[in-house]
């Protein structure tokens, strides 16, 4: 290469972190999937070693580098030729070796290739770029230098773990300026200039007002990356703890953001046996992000003293509010009334692919899931959310006000159901007011109330058994129960009313499925309609159970 660089190139990074993890013990790190040899490796140094590479990967020496645009031309001394990113470019030298997949024509992001310095009098270290996905936990090697491994998706160059020690985490995640020492560098808190103390709702507002003073000033763009940086490890509670311990403690363990999953670029040494490379350098770390838009339901969010989250296991996903991106003045007392909550916050955020082993039937499983990233997280709240929200609380003071009465009702409807008028009569004569909504008695904090309306638009009466609705439509019963996860099901209409109630009372819904006694067939069991996602197809398929003409033209996006 004719060129000689006189300053490294804007470093590739992501602008935040994500959540950080409790410590797992050794078991842990064979259970991810690395060998014992690679521990044993871990405990050895690094020596240069020439093996030769795995099949179908090529090893080419570098003639020269041709930059074209947005990518280099990188040409072999045997005439052929691959295109790599400027930002790879930067590290490749003539006379080096390349060894990458055999059908390579275009190095990209997360592309798996090594480059060796073939140069005894150059001091520069070999550099591998790869896809990695978990990142184990620090632990220490037999020098008591605690590391952490990296495991490397489909290893093509037989290369199936990054070995990185904790100061290259700290120097490249933890630090504000990636070309200053870590006992020269200033604190994230001095970045953002603010306390150590301060609140994650006066961080953020702090976070917006230094953003648009160096956008303002026409700051570097690395300015504006080591803000987010700090924000978004100051704005995690688990990873500003493990900031803060080191900031008394150089030396204190590091925890690798996200768990891995990302495209990483390093720079080291391969083991003896060229099944581990040791990083002494992280050159960029583009983690896994997909931008995401949706209604996250309040009564699915945890609120804590001073933030809250929210989390999605079917879809794994994880949103970390304070009290200035979900501006409702919100205390913990909320998680005992949230459940009567029907509004949704609209989300917008990148998300990190994140993950973790958790120990399980006696084995270690490795649990995906998605995480906002918060210095990039927008929330709109609906028009009537204050509405909503005193509601709500009003609710929740009734039913603290009349629990004994509510206790009573629940009783008789363990052994006979009853009709909704019917039960509002009960309510008035133990002293309950007219107002309060009997179905609310059984509601569960997860239902979707688009099921329960659409049903009761249909219904000609409604009894409470249980924890169940059961709807008396024109041409069928159907049966609900007020909680995520249950199907609806489907009756045909019965001649008497009363006579399907009484049997209905006195079986369960395993003898339905399993139709004992022949109770199914009595009762005219016609199936179940799954909930699912796509509220549309449970409508439509009600609509056919019950006789309706179905509208193609309605919208099904869960908004009531």
């Amino acid at each position: 290469m004719n060129r000689t660089p006189q300053s490294e190139p804007v470093e590739q990074s992501s602008p935040g972190y994500g959540r950080s993890m409790t410590y797992e013990p050794v078991a842990t790190y064979l259970a991810n999937g690395l060998a014992d040899a690679r521990v044993r490796a871990a405990m050895s140094l690094p020596v240069q070693t020439r093996t030769n590479p795995p099949p179908n990967v090529c090893r080419r020496q570098v003639l020269r580098t041709n930059p074209k645009g947005s990518k280099t031309e990188c040409v072999f001394a045997d005439g052929t030729a691959i295109l790599v990113s400027n930002f790879l470019a930067y590290f490749i030298r003539a006379g080096d070796e390349l060894l990458f997949p055999v059908e390579l024509e275009v190095a990209d992001t997360g592309t798996q290739i090594y480059i060796r310095n073939t140069n005894p009098e150059e001091r520069r270290r070999d550099v591998f770029q790869a896809e990695i996905s978990y990142v184990t936990q620090p632990r220490k090697d037999k020098r008591d230098n605690l590391f952490v491994a990296a495991e490397v998706c489909g290893p093509r160059l037989g290369i199936p773990a990054i070995h990185l020690r904790c100061e290259t985490l700290r120097d490249y995640f933890d630090v504000g300026d990636r070309r200053r020492a870590w006992d020269c560098q200033p604190s994230f808190y001095e970045l953002l200039r603010v306390n150590p103390s301060v609140s994650p709702a006066e961080l953020r507002l702090a976070f917006k007002l230094r953003s648009l003073e160096l956008c303002t000033a026409h700051a570097p763009t690395d300015d504006l990356r080591a803000l987010e940086r700090a924000f978004n490890t100051l704005a995690q509670p688990e990873l500003r703890a493990c900031y803060d311990a080191l900031r008394n403690d150089p030396a204190s363990p590091v925890l690798f953001p996200w768990g891995g999953f990302g495209s990483l670029l390093v720079a080291g040494d391969l083991s003896r046996d060229g099944k581990t490379f040791y990083a002494s350098r992280i050159l960029s770390f583009r983690p896994e992000q997909n931008f995401k838009q949706f209604q996250a339901p309040l009564r699915k969010i945890t609120f804590y003293k001073d933030h809250a989250i929210y989390r999605d296991s079917r879809h794994g996903l994880e949103v970390l509010f304070d009290q200035v991106s979900l501006p409702l003045l919100w205390d913990t007392s909320w998680n005992q009334w949230k459940h009567l909550l029907g509004a949704k916050v609209g989300v917008k955020a990148p998300f990190i692919q994140s993950g973790k082993y958790q120990h399980r039937a006696g084995a270690w499983h490795l649990v995906m899931w998605e995480t906002a990233v918060l210095s990039r997280l927008q929330v709109a709240l609906p028009p009537n959310s204050a509405d909503q929200v005193t509601e709500a609380r009003r609710l929740h003071h009734r039913f603290g006000e009349f629990a004994e009465a509510l206790d009573q009702i629940r009783s008789r409807l363990e052994s006979v159901p009853i009709e909704r008028g019917d039960l509002q009569k009960f309510c008035s004569r133990l002293g309950m007011p007219g107002d309060f909504d009997v179905a609310l008695i059984t509601w569960k904090p997860d239902y979707n109330a688009f099921f329960y309306k659409q049903l009761c638009r249909r219904a000609r009466c409604l009894y409470l058994f249980r924890s169940e609705y059961i709807f008396d439509l024109e041409k069928a019963v159907v049966v609900e129960t007020p909680q995520l996860g249950h199907a609806t099901y489907l009756f045909s209409k019965p001649a008497n009313m009363s006579q399907f109630l009484a049997i209905y009372s006195k079986v369960t819904r395993e003898d339905i499925l399993r139709n004992r006694s022949n109770v199914a067939e009595r009762l005219g069991f016609l199936g179940r309609l799954i909930h699912g996602l796509k509220l549309g197809a449970w409508l439509k398929d009600l609509k056919a159970c019950v006789g309706e003409i179905a509208d193609y033209g309605e919208d099904f996006d869960g908004r009531i």
